[in-house]
């Protein structure tokens, strides 16, 4: 039986505003779609968080025994960020005097090698925003003949009143018209819109925009909500099971996504949102004009002026994994350092539990562990509760090692599936002890063990004591028992 008929997994659902019993559209089948990055420059501290986050639930999901398809999209048509606000990949190929898909191809590199070194799983489909020209176009052609948008000089926008008149616009974000309308900025072009509040299906390009297609309308470029609309509809059909993003992404831009699809395809395009929270740095927002801002390959290297050392793309999903996705996370030197700590500490007892020796009944119940585990991930995949039961788990690893409990050989096998099941294929952590390294530790310990043993035995107290504190002030803790002697890496 798959995994997926034992567990009832609830998903915290923004539409609802509530945890909901998730329940695929297609049984046995999952689509997910998650808004990719805008490769303009290299990738935010704050985005790889939230890629983290949906990687564990993809990594869940197939665990569970789902048929997942992963659809993460990439912007690389130099979209708008807001209705009017100056296109971000043009702008920087006219500052570094690069052909645009040089910027794109550049930081698109540069995204995937960084996912790649905290572990992440790619999607199974990745599309562009610009090999879906051709898509966006004909959706735009399909909310113009339902009377939802209109055309002015070239360009063409989506009419939120005119559709608000029988949908509701704001039923993810829960905002009104009257305020969005009063929060609307006066940025150029907005006299061109009926309302303040309509948003960009297409914009004609000026002689300065360097990405430009022929449409219809104009030579322009699809606006920014779009690419998301048609892509996912696309790929996983006009109604599918959950989409992801940042929470910054909430209003406007799946908002607008849903009043798009809902204008195209008369459906309701997703089942389940979920948004994963900010990432802020020593108490306040990360910033490149304050300083407050530090690139993930700057943690790798220990090259900044923010971090007291170097720490490794695992510690770094170690630290994203301790708090839930949907909780506001404090990046700084001291948290990091600290969870630091926790990793090595849960990697060693990993490492450990290849030494401890199977007796005939046991004393811990691993069904009970392993269940509780599993009711932290069911519960909206919650990461830090599954690490507060992976932390019980190192406890019980040290009491066998010192022979103070026991574990049957068959829930022996199974705890040890189980825990590395937990922290390598679910929560993607990976080991920093290089297997050679550590089969070369352990043999230079079980060396020193030897001669310890032999100078108890010709009764040279002095030396052995000398090697047991040693070694213990190495970190390496020897434990003489009825067995003999085991030692553990603090």
């Amino acid at each position: 039986m798959e995994l997926y008929k034992k567990n009832q997994l609830k998903i915290y659902n923004s539409l609802s505003k509530s945890k909901e019993l998730f329940t695929p559209i297609l049984e046995g089948h999952v689509g997910m779609y998650v808004c990719g990055p805008t490769v303009y420059s290299n990738v935010h501290l704050g985005n790889v968080r939230t890629f983290m986050s949906f990687d564990l639930v993809y990594r869940y999901l197939t665990h569970l025994g789902y048929k997942v398809r992963y659809v993460r999209n990439i912007t690389d048509a130099g979209h708008l960020t807001d209705d009017d606000a100056e296109d971000k990949i043009s702008t920087k190929a006219r500052l570094e005097k690069l052909e645009p898909m040089e910027v794109v191809q550049r930081y698109t590199v540069d995204f995937h090698n960084i996912l790649k070194k905290v572990n992440n799983l790619p999607p199974n489909i990745e599309p562009t925003a610009t090999g879906h020209i051709v898509d966006q176009i004909e959706i735009i052609k399909t909310i113009l003949d339902k009377g939802l948008a209109y055309v002015v000089n070239g360009s063409v926008y989506f009419d939120v009143l005119k559709y608000n008149e029988k949908e509701n616009y704001g039923i993810l974000s829960g905002r009104k018209i009257e305020d969005s309308i009063q929060n609307t900025r006066d940025l150029d072009g907005q006299s061109e819109k009926k309302n303040p509040q309509d948003f960009a299906l297409w914009k004609k390009a000026d002689e300065r925009h360097i990405m430009r297609w022929p449409s219809p309308w104009s030579d322009g470029f699809p606006g920014w909500h779009l690419e998301c609309s048609v892509m996912s509809t696309k790929y996983l059909g006009k109604t599918f099971d959950i989409h992801g993003g940042g929470m910054d992404l909430k209003f406007p831009h799946h908002e607008c996504e849903i009043a798009q699809s809902k204008a195209s395809n008369n459906v309701n395009p997703v089942h389940y949102w979920m948004h994963a929270n900010m990432l802020i740095m020593n108490g306040q927002k990360m910033s490149k004009s304050t300083g407050n801002y530090i690139l993930p390959n700057e943690i790798f290297s220990g090259e900044n002026k923010l971090m007291k050392k170097a720490y490794s793309p695992s510690a770094l999903r170690f630290f994203m994994m301790q708090a839930h996705y949907r909780s506001i996370l404090d990046f700084s030197n001291d948290a990091i350092e600290a969870s630091e700590k926790g990793f090595l500490k849960l990697m060693e007892a990993v490492n450990n539990i290849e030494n401890i020796v199977a007796s005939k009944t046991s004393t811990i119940n691993v069904k009970d562990w392993k269940q509780k585990c599993y009711d932290a991930l069911n519960d909206d995949f919650n990461s830090p509760v599954l690490i507060a039961q992976l932390f019980d788990a190192v406890k019980y690893i040290n009491l066998l090692l010192l022979h103070k409990a026991t574990l049957s050989s068959e829930d022996l096998q199974e705890f040890k599936k189980s825990l590395k099941t937990f922290v390598f294929d679910i929560l993607g952590l990976q080991s920093e002890i290089n297997d050679n390294s550590a089969s070369k530790i352990s043999g230079v310990v079980d060396l020193l063990i030897a001669m310890r043993n032999e100078a108890r035995v010709n009764k040279n107290w002095a030396l052995s004591d000398k090697i047991r504190d040693e070694l213990l002030a190495l970190g390496i803790q020897l434990k003489d028992g009825p067995e003999g002697t085991s030692f553990t890496i603090n």
